[in-house]
């Protein structure tokens, strides 16, 4: 069954340049994710805190892309389906810092 949600996906503004949250307590990551609904910025599942998902259970917005690297792919934490974003990533608004 397809991704009801896809059709909820906008054109966002990335919140920060890395995760948001991570960035305020000086912790780092693996991977970022953007949420496509607000822009919310926030780190993988394998980074320590996994703050891209949190941000999904606390706003409810179903739509991530995997921003950086930029890697074109959407995933819906609803449906739990990956999708192809790559005519529709969101570009980075200046540098991100590496920690690997």
């Amino acid at each position: 069954m397809p991704c009801t949600h896809i059709v909820g996906i906008r054109t966002v503004t990335p919140s920060a340049l890395g995760c948001e949250e991570c960035l305020k307590t000086g912790d780092a990551w693996l991977h970022l994710r953007i949420c496509r609904t607000c822009g919310h910025v926030g780190c993988c599942d394998d980074s320590p805190n996994r703050h891209a998902t949190k941000h999904f259970h606390a706003a409810s917005h179903p739509i991530i892309e995997g921003y950086d690297p930029p890697e074109g792919w959407g995933w819906c934490y609803v449906d739990e389906i990956m999708f192809d974003l790559s005519d529709r990533k969101t570009p980075h608004n200046g540098p991100i810092p590496r920690y690997y």
